[in-house]
């Protein structure tokens, strides 16, 4: 038996999103079905791909199981063998009386003033529900058969209900329908074989695509204001069957979460979330028209996050819906339902700039960590700039540097075309006939650099070719690294020709992070800072680079900044130590603890001295 009546249910269009898959050749073994709802999609697709499955409401887990967990109908051979009939027909014939503790009786019958369901068949329902659970706990049968047997008890609610389709409201006389006797009835279920080993969630989709990786991510989401914990809420009291707190003439469930889908301010915001933090190669998302965000607003956010920019739009039609016209002539308008195709970029452009304490390592981890919404982004202490090039901000990621010389690299990386930095690199290469561990060629070069011209391209082929890759300078600003055992690689070309700004907006400033006009910029920007780590020893906080050091001063100044940020109402980001072999940052443990900010292991590493990263934030 099919689940009745549910909104948004995908089963007239599995051909539409199935061809979908087959044009654009989408390959992949995980198959993700985030908002599976029902499950018709998952069961559909379970014989080709191992599903994860999952949505926020139990019930739809209880139904998920029932299908991704059995290849076919189950047989419940330890309960015929007891009972000689299935357990269909055992409880079909059952005979209760009301009890105290029947929770659907006496709340969603006119015994507690509702007409979803009349008195007869609530008693069964509760019976059923009752009995279930205890054939369950005797282990006359097993996970898999409790639950199909629970996903069908729901399932068939439905066919007695007194509503127009959802629980939102019951009719005030007795539809035909349910006055019906009720019955379990077996769910309808695609027998076949599993490609894999299925799993099912129930958790908030923003959060668990944090924690889950896969290769085809198939997204459904509420197109609507409605609210499904509302529509649904019986079906969901039913499978918990948690005696929850109900309120108003419909008997809703106090303690439910609504979906940020539904909501018109909301809705934008979290699909910009779940584009960021999704990590599926392929990712198709059904929407419609008529729904809250315009359909050209979900293409534009989609954009940012997709390889190349590139994305596609299909409708049941199967015609392709260009992206490239802003207009579409009216198009648009004509559409039910569309299916938005794109493959995320889920790679990290690591800056060709190879600069001590970069977080190219830790960006997915720091990733994770942003907000839903992220306006501009401000890269405090930019270094190489590997954050906040990899960060796709809706309105302008600002890039600020204090040391000139690393902004002055960095700066040529981002705004020289890369054909001609690579050319102009080579030229230097070959002028000074530099070689991996050439010390006289490289001093040749050095002196040039310090005595005749001191530019970002020369000091940029100096740190490709110094020990460790460091850029340090003596009290006279004379570049002092000495040779090291590297050399102008393929990889840093690579680097070179992929580095680039994710948000296509940008600034780039050289100054003094305690000089950011903070309340110049918008309310929901996120200010990230890296700063040199105080408790550990590295050649960029030992002030001898011919700059300013990092002390003790330096490092409170830096916390009094961040505070004031934080009464600005605005967010921050901190990455920092809080542990180093035997020695503790005192100065900054006590300081979160004081202000009760959030603080996130980001990375250890170390074993004779373990160093853990953190990121402390001031925001959930």
């Amino acid at each position: 038996m099919k689940l009745l009546r549910y909104l948004g249910n995908k089963s007239k269009l599995l051909d539409f999103i199935d061809n979908v898959i087959k044009k654009y050749d989408i390959q992949g073994d995980t198959f993700g079905d985030l908002f599976a709802g029902t499950g018709v999609v998952g069961d559909y697709f379970k014989d080709r791909f191992k599903i994860i499955s999952n949505d926020y409401m139990y019930f739809s887990k209880v139904i998920n199981k029932a299908k991704l967990l059995n290849d076919k109908i189950p047989m419940f051979k330890k309960f015929v063998e007891k009972y000689e009939v299935s357990p269909f027909e055992w409880l079909n014939q059952r005979v209760y009386k009301p009890k105290d503790n029947f929770f659907v009786y006496h709340n969603y019958t006119p015994v507690g003033n509702r007409m979803y369901l009349t008195e007869e068949n609530a008693i069964k329902i509760d019976g059923f529900r009752l009995d279930i659970e205890q054939m369950y706990k005797t282990e006359i049968i097993n996970d898999k058969e409790y639950f199909y047997l629970l996903a069908s008890l729901i399932a068939s609610i439905p066919r007695v209900s007194n509503t127009s389709g959802t629980y939102q409201a019951f009719f005030k006389f007795w539809e035909p329908r349910s006055l019906k006797e009720f019955e379990i009835i077996p769910l309808e279920i695609n027998e076949c074989d599993l490609y894999s080993e299925n799993i099912v969630h129930s958790y908030n989709t923003n959060e668990l695509v944090r924690e889950i990786s896969g290769d085809i991510a198939y997204i459904d989401p509420p197109y609507t204001i409605t609210q499904y914990a509302n529509s649904y809420h019986l079906l969901e009291t039913v499978a918990r069957y948690d005696y929850p707190e109900l309120f108003g003439k419909t008997g809703r469930r106090v303690k439910r979460e609504l979906s940020n889908y539904s909501n018109k301010q909301k809705a934008l915001f979290e699909f910009e979330d779940l584009f960021r933090q999704i990590q599926f190669k392929h990712v198709l998302v059904s929407y419609s028209n008529q729904s809250i965000i315009p359909i050209e607003e979900l293409i534009s956010l989609a954009k940012l996050f997709a390889v190349d920019g590139e994305v596609h739009v299909e409708m049941n039609e199967y015609r392709e819906y260009s992206t490239n016209n802003s207009s579409h002539k009216g198009k648009g308008k004509k559409l039910k339902e569309i299916i938005l195709y794109f493959e995320k970029d889920l790679s990290i452009n690591k800056s060709p700039l190879n600069y001590s304490g970069s977080k190219d390592a830790l960006l997915p981890i720091i990733f994770k960590e942003l907000p839903k919404h992220v306006d501009t982004f401000v890269d405090a202490m930019g270094g190489a700039f590997n954050v906040g090039a990899n960060v796709v901000a809706m309105n302008e990621v600002v890039y600020n540097e204090y040391n000139p010389y690393v902004f002055g690299i960095v700066e040529m990386l981002v705004e020289t075309e890369k054909d001609i930095l690579t050319s102009s690199i080579e030229n230097v290469i070959n002028e000074f006939a530099l070689t991996k561990k050439g010390k006289e060629q490289y001093l040749n070069l050095r002196s040039h650099y310090n005595e005749k011209d001191k530019s970002s391209l020369n000091l940029f082929v100096l740190q490709v070719y110094a020990f460790q890759n460091i850029i340090r300078f003596n009290n006279s600003q004379k570049m002092n690294t000495p040779v090291g055992n590297n050399e102008f690689s393929d990889g840093i070309r690579e680097r070179i020709n992929r580095f680039r700004i994710r948000t296509p907006n940008y600034r780039l400033i050289n100054g003094k992070f305690e000089d950011l006009p903070i309340e110049d910029y918008p309310k929901d920007t996120v200010f990230y800072f890296d700063p040199p780590y105080f408790i550990t020893k590295a050649e960029y906080n030992d002030g001898k680079r011919g700059l300013d050091g990092w002390d003790s001063d330096s490092e409170t100044e830096l916390l009094e900044f961040l505070l004031k940020i934080h009464k600005a109402g605005y967010k921050f980001m901190l990455s920092n130590v809080l542990y180093h072999g035997e020695k503790r940052h005192n100065l900054l443990i006590k300081w979160i603890n004081t202000h009760d900010f959030k603080v996130v292991e980001i990375g250890k590493t170390g074993i004779k001295y373990p160093r853990i990263e953190v990121l402390v934030k001031n925001y959930d």
